[in-house]
């Protein structure tokens, strides 16, 4: 199955300038950096040298899991912020290669803009430090925000508050285990999100493995989606590929309109980057 391919585009406040040779280049306002990707397997545009000489700060892998970042030049933050229309994102730099936003969920932020209505309730599982989070409110919605890391909920009330927002419900807890309860209690969701790690921790240690959890994830969200409502699942796992995507959503979402595409985004130099895979359901796709 071949996918069609769905692009986020930049904006004023980021930029994917260059990539290749298992590295990209991007700004964040006016700071620059370079972070490993294994996506970006094909040649740069600019040549590595040229890179470091516009960058700020590089991140060097130590592990398959971690590293640190080394200062290209004297006196550069590790902390700032970046904003997207109304929204102010907090970005900081991590030993996870990570600055606490993933730009190319653009083009999803901007379909929860589009289909998201003041009052409705919105719900993000998986939900990091909180960009949809803070679109969804911004638009009116009661939104629930659920996570497993104290740190990160904490991270994404920082963004809250520097956009101006309000009474985001910030619930600590295994996203799977919250939506299985919220099925039981009968409640259900104008809009889902879910960004689902290929594996990971719960709140107590528990081990997650997406291909051993997406069924059981996929039952339930779709049973507490409302019948006009839509979801948004995100998955960089090389487990999950489309065609999985595409053959759980005939099995859930059979009687509703859904799309999957693979995540792309164009680096200012001209290079395509992919950045995993989207499942849209249940609104009108445009």
């Amino acid at each position: 199955m071949i996918a069609e391919r769905l692009f986020s585009a930049p904006w004023s406040d980021y930029e994917l300038i260059d990539a290749g040779g298992g590295k990209k280049l991007e700004r964040w306002g006016s700071i620059l950096t370079i972070r490993p990707e294994v996506q970006a397997y094909f040649k740069s545009e600019k040549t590595f040298k040229e890179w470091e000489q516009m960058a700020h700060w590089e991140f060097v892998q130590r592990g398959s899991q971690s590293g640190a970042w080394k200062a290209l030049k004297k006196n550069v933050p590790k902390k700032w912020t970046i904003s997207y229309e109304n929204l102010t994102f907090q970005l900081e730099l991590t030993k996870f290669k990570h600055l606490g936003l993933f730009p190319e969920q653009r083009t999803n932020w901007e379909f929860i803009k589009e289909h998201i209505l003041s009052e409705d309730k919105f719900l993000n599982l998986f939900a990091y430090t909180g960009a949809a989070s803070c679109m969804a409110r911004y638009q009116g919605a009661e939104t629930l925000h659920v996570d497993s890391v104290k740190q990160l909920i904490s991270w994404a009330r920082e963004n809250m508050e520097s956009s101006r927002l309000l009474n985001i419900k910030w619930v600590l807890e295994d996203a799977l285990k919250f939506a299985v309860r919220e099925q039981k209690r009968g409640n259900k969701y104008k809009g889902i999100v879910m960004d689902p790690p290929a594996w990971g921790l719960g709140v107590k240690g528990e081990k997650w493995k997406l291909e051993e959890k997406i069924d059981e994830l996929m039952a339930n969200t779709a049973a507490i989606l409302d019948e006009d409502g839509f979801l948004i699942m995100n998955t960089y796992s090389p487990t999950l590929d489309v065609v999985m995507i595409q053959s759980l959503a005939e099995m859930y979402f059979a009687n509703r309109n859904f799309e999957v595409k693979e995540l792309w985004m164009n680096t200012t130099t001209g290079k395509d980057l992919y950045f995993g895979n989207v499942l849209r359901v249940g609104a009108t796709l445009d």
